[in-house]
Order: structure tokens, then C-alpha cells, then sequence
């Protein structure tokens, strides 16, 4: 069996890389990677297929930065071209991404079937490019790999057909449990950096509703400078955050317990992550991970798709409307705890995944 999958952004290398893993351990399961070049400079795409040791792609897309119509466009043209040169018989895709949408409909035009990994995720704002992206994917796929209860009870009250969906835990939660001892061993960050276990703020920021609000944005950039009164704040900052905050007049400059530093790669994240004593960001990946490790999240957004985290105490969401309500959220939430709970499943959702893949719906159905 051979099955395409696409990728195109830092949360999809680490999801693929797990289904890749398995995938690549099945006799008979044949994989071509496609990287639409949606991340393209090395912080943010080389590093991670080299953190993970996962093969380089097959096929690089190249396509970089564009409007969404343009970018998606782009790759749309680029995926059809691979998928009649490979002829495959499945086409994986992550998340909620321009690249995740343009896998997918590539697939189905070709009359292909289509996987969607991480689907069912709401945040309900049609505002999110990325909520777009994933109601499509989903009602184009024909199969439909849900991370949580949360997930498939919103894709079968949508009308999906329950022999689509399949409960299969949360890749993410494989790899964190793969990687990061591993990683931890060898890495050297938190000392060149000069902070302490557990004596952190870890913050990332990088969606386009943050970024591209010049309001919304200062207030984060405000926030994240008063919670340096409580506990330095290391900030690997995202290109497009670097940009807008030029673009804005906000300084780039670190000081003052705000340390800024490039972006950092897969293995590095989970460092810090595991050793921070809060986590504030917009990034969705990123709140799963903090919840993994047992560290309190504060969410930048008025929303979030992770609803669990939120019901269970360990996420808050702190929208950014001013820098006071930003550090004041911070502030709060440095001493929670949530309640113990597991709803992304027991590390093996890449397994439970390739087994569909590979042996068809009606072997595994619903996968509870």
C-alpha cells in the first residue's frame, strides 16, 4: 500500500513523524512524504525532520509565504502534480493548516482517499483560517482520525458517518512520550540561556490573529513584560511575530528578565516546556504539550479548540486585550493545577492509525 503524506508546518512534522515511524514498520506500507514548503527557513522546518529522525521529504513543494488564496492555491497545483506522478492508494494530512487543506482536496478531486489526522477540532470562530481549514478537511476526508471524545462527538453531530470516525488518542502525546527523556539529555538550552528548572515563563506567539493586531499583539508583547516581575520570560520568537512587531514599532530587543531567542527546534521545545513553571501562548500544539508535562497554560486566544484542558483546569484563556489582563492572567494562573485526567488516549494513536490505514475501517471500527 502506498500513501502520500502531505506537511507543510512545524505541528505536522512531529505528528507525521510518529505515523511514519509506524508506518514505515508495517510490511507492505510504502510512504512518500511531501512537504509543501508552507515552514521553509531552517529554524522552522529543516530541524525538526532532523531532530525527529524523520526521512527527508521526497517531494519539496517550495511554495513559502503568500496570501491564503495564492499559498493554498499553489500547493493545490503542486500535491495534484505528486499524486499523479506517485499514484498512491491513501493521502495522509494533519491538522488545520493551508497545506492540510490543499492535501486534502487535492485527494478527493482525484478520487483518492483521504485521512485527516487530528480531526473534530472546533474552536466555532470562523475568523481562524485554521477553523476553515479543518471543517473542510474533515467533510472531504473519508477517514477521520479524532484525538478526543470532544472530537468525534463534533464530527457526528456535524452529520459524519460514524463508520468515518475513528477515536485514536493524540499523536502529539505519542511523541512526547518518545522524545522527550531523549532530548532532555542531551540538550544544553536552559543553561546557555541562563534559567532555572521551573524557574521560567515560556511564551510563543504566532497566529495571525495575534500577530496581524497590532493592538492585540502590544498587548501581549506588554504583558509578557510585566510577568517578568514574577519570573524571567523566555521567548523564542516566531519569524512572523518578528516581523509584525518591526512592522508595529514594538522592540525585538530582549532585557530586563524578557529573553528573546530564535526559534527552537523540536527537541529544545520540549525542554523547555517540561521545565518552565508557566506556559502563555496561542499555539495549539503547544497548550497539548503543557498539559503532557503537567504545566500550567495560559492560553492567548478567546478561544481554544482544546476544550478538555479548560474544563479540567489546566488551560485558561486569557484573551489579549490589554497588557494588564495578560500579566494579570499570567499572575493568576502560576499557582493552578487541574485535575488528573487522560483524555488524549495511552501513546499509541500512530499504531491505531496504521492499523486503519493498512487493514481498511471495518476492521477497527470506532477504535474506543
Amino acid at each position: 500500500m502506498r500513501v502520500v503524506t502531505v506537511v507543510g508546518a512545524r505541528p505536522q512534522f512531529i505528528k507525521a513523524a510518529m505515523v511514519s515511524r509506524a508506518l514505515r514498520s508495517k510490511p507492505g506500507m510504502e510512504e512518500i512524504i511531501v512537504h509543501t514548503g508552507q515552514h521553509y527557513d531552517d529554524n522552522m522546518s529543516d530541524v525538526f525532520f532532523r531532530d525527529l529522525d524523520m526521512p527527508k521529504p521526497d517531494y519539496n513543494l517550495g511554495v513559502g509565504s503568500a496570501s491564503h488564496g495564492a499559498q493554498t492555491g499553489r500547493m493545490l497545483e503542486g500535491i495534484e502534480r505528486v499524486l499523479l506522478e506517485t499514484k498512491p492508494d491513501c493521502v495522509v494530512v494533519y491538522g488545520d493548516t493551508n497545506s492540510t487543506l490543499a492535501g486534502a482536496l487535492a485527494a478527493v478531486k482525484m478520487q483518492l482517499r483521504a485521512a485527516h489526522v487530528e480531526a473534530g477540532l472546533r474552536s466555532y470562530n470562523r475568523r481562524m483560517p485554521e477553523e476553515i481549514n479543518r471543517i473542510v478537511a474533515d467533510h472531504v476526508s473519508d477517514v477521520l482520525f479524532a484525538p478526543t471524545q470532544t472530537a468525534v462527538d463534533n464530527l457526528i453531530s456535524e452529520g459524519i458517518p460514524t463508520d468515518r470516525v475513528f477515536l485514536c488518542g493524540d499523536v502529539m502525546y505519542d511523541a512526547v512520550l518518545h522524545y522527550a527523556e531523549v532530548f532532555e539529555a542531551r540538550s544544553s538550552l536552559l543553561r546557555d540561556l541562563g534559567v532555572e528548572r521551573k524557574g521560567f515563563i515560556l511564551a510563543t506567539v504566532h497566529r495571525a490573529e495575534n500577530t496581524d493586531d497590532p493592538p492585540r499583539l502590544a498587548a501581549i508583547i506588554g504583558g509578557l513584560r510585566e510577568a517578568t516581575t514574577l519570573w524571567p520570560v523566555v521567548f523564542p520568537i516566531h519569524p512572523r511575530t518578528r516581523a509584525s512587531m518591526r512592522d508595529h514599532g514594538l522592540t525585538t530587543e530582549e532585557g530586563n528578565g524578557l529573553i528573546i531567542t530564535e526559534p527552537v527546534g523540536y527537541g529544545d521545545m520540549l525542554v523547555l516546556e517540561k521545565n518552565a513553571r508557566l506556559i502563555a501562548t496561542d499555539s495549539g500544539g503547544v497548550q497539548k504539550e503543557a498539559f503532557f508535562f503537567r504545566v500550567p497554560c495560559v492560553t492567548l486566544r478567546d478561544e481554544t479548540e482544546w476544550v478538555e484542558l479548560v474544563r479540567e483546569g489546566w488551560n485558561h484563556l486569557v484573551p489579549p486585550l490589554s497588557a494588564h489582563a495578560v500579566h494579570h492572567g499570567i499572575a493568576m494562573s502560576l499557582e493552578t493545577h487541574g485535575d488528573e485526567t487522560d483524555p488524549y488516549g495511552e501513546g499509541d494513536a500512530a499504531e491505531r492509525i496504521v492499523r486503519v490505514l493498512g487493514e481498511g475501517p471495518q476492521t477497527d471500527a470506532q477504535l474506543g
